[in-house]
């Protein structure tokens, strides 16, 4: 008969909980080790409170690593129909807009809920309030003296020591660090050898120079956002979608969506600028000629009334503004030149904005960064430096796309990390 495997697995929140129930399903005797005062309080702010713990819609690009190719073959063997079996098996009623997959009740704690409630059935052992004081190996005996055997791990805590036969560390990143991701498991990853990617913010708004911002700060507009390397030109990364416009830069998911390539550049020393598209259906040419028609139709009309139903008030003068066209004093629309509009309609394309920054951990959704891919075996989420090391969630270099995709991670590492921890070695 095959011997229970030990399993401790360090941080409850959502690929620690799938880990664990993963494995005490395969038969391990799990114990999770929360340094909260409950598990899962992560999973209770996500998609705004309703949860979207994951989106049908699937590319490999929706990931993000050092190894671009590391989260898909993870990713693959928890695919987005075992994720929706997985979670209507425990007794979710999932409703769907668009691809993004919620639970029915429009609460996150119903997540949480049932993944805690399926852990206790499992007998998965919770303790709370516990931190990490020592991890180290603790060498096991066999009756075979000719015959290798695994080191375990003896972990020892302010709230008593743990041995296990593997380790599942799914302690998050620094990223919303009220609840709880402080980026203390990186040192327990060091321990052993592996190489810490500088973890930065993701999934967060972009800080700008330019003083105009408090003018238009609270304007919701849709926008494409596209960010460049200031010395080279070229184009990092661009998305489209409601850009928000704040007192102290720019805002929204297509920000969002591009935030972590801003991250690194800056890291790197590089100068960077966004480029914003206001109205980014219609081309450069297109847009003049649309100018060139309304001119004709206002032509009566104040400059200041040029751009009035079409973009908000706020945006609109201070587009007129960044073109160099004076529309606070007498005058028509009909006399605004052929260069004036050629500069208007290149404001409105291409609205220039130098990035300084982003806004900290405590308001990024997720970090870039962390532990390297490189040395983790996607097929079980092991350590390449330490066998019976085994890592889920973001605490790897792993990032995804807003959408459900960073939950989806966190289940698909946990389910892959906790069915190889539990088999016997």
């Amino acid at each position: 008969m095959a011997k229970k495997r030990f399993v401790t697995v360090i941080g409850g929140g959502a690929a620690g909980l799938a880990a664990a129930v993963r494995a005490a399903e395969r038969g391990a005797k799990v114990t999770i080790l929360e340094h909260n005062d409950r598990v899962g309080k992560k999973i209770l702010s996500t998609g705004n409170g309703k949860c979207n713990f994951a989106n049908r819609l699937q590319k490999p690009e929706f990931w993000r690593s050092g190894d671009p190719d590391f989260p898909w073959a993870v990713i693959s063997r928890f695919p987005i129909g075992e994720v929706e079996h997985f979670f209507e098996s425990l007794g979710i009623v999932i409703s769907e807009r668009d691809g993004y997959l919620y639970p029915a009740s429009g609460q996150a704690a119903s997540i949480l809920d049932v993944l805690r409630h399926r852990a206790d059935h499992l007998g998965v052992r919770t303790v709370v309030n516990c931190h990490i004081e020592e991890i180290r190996d603790q060498k096991k005996l066999t009756a075979d003296p000719g015959k290798a055997a695994a080191d375990r791990f003896q972990i020892r805590t302010d709230c008593g020591n743990f041995a296990a036969d593997a380790v599942i560390l799914a302690a998050g990143s620094k990223a919303a660090p009220k609840s709880g991701s402080d980026g203390s498991g990186y040192a327990i990853a060091e321990i052993y050898g592996h190489r810490i990617i500088e973890p930065l913010p993701a999934l967060v708004q972009l800080r700008c120079t330019e003083k105009f911002y408090g003018k238009v700060s609270g304007v919701r507009v849709r926008a494409r956002v596209a960010l460049r390397d200031v010395a080279s030109g070229s184009l990092l990364a661009e998305d489209t979608g409601e850009v928000q416009l704040t007192d102290y830069g720019i805002s929204g998911i297509p920000v969002f969506q591009v935030s972590r390539y801003a991250s690194r550049a800056i890291a790197d020393g590089k100068k960077i600028r966004a480029e914003l598209n206001f109205w980014p259906d219609l081309s450069e040419n297109e847009l003049l000629d649309m100018l060139v028609q309304r001119r004709a139709m206002l032509g009566e009309k104040g400059p200041s009334e040029f751009l009035t139903g079409w973009f908000n008030r706020k945006l609109g003068n201070l587009l007129m503004e960044r073109a160099g066209i004076r529309f606070d004093g007498a005058g028509a629309v009909s006399a605004l030149t052929d260069k004036d509009l050629a500069k208007l309609s290149r404001m409105i394309h291409v609205f220039p904005t130098e990035i300084t920054g982003t806004n900290s951990f405590e308001q990024a959704q997720v970090c870039c960064g962390g532990i390297d891919v490189c040395e983790i075996t996607p097929e079980t989420m092991e350590s390449r430096k330490r066998p019976g090391l085994y890592f889920a969630g973001e605490i790897v270099d792993v990032d995804g796309i807003c959408g459900g995709y960073n939950l989806h991670w966190a289940w698909a590492s946990g389910f892959v990390a906790g069915s190889a921890a539990a088999s016997v070695q």
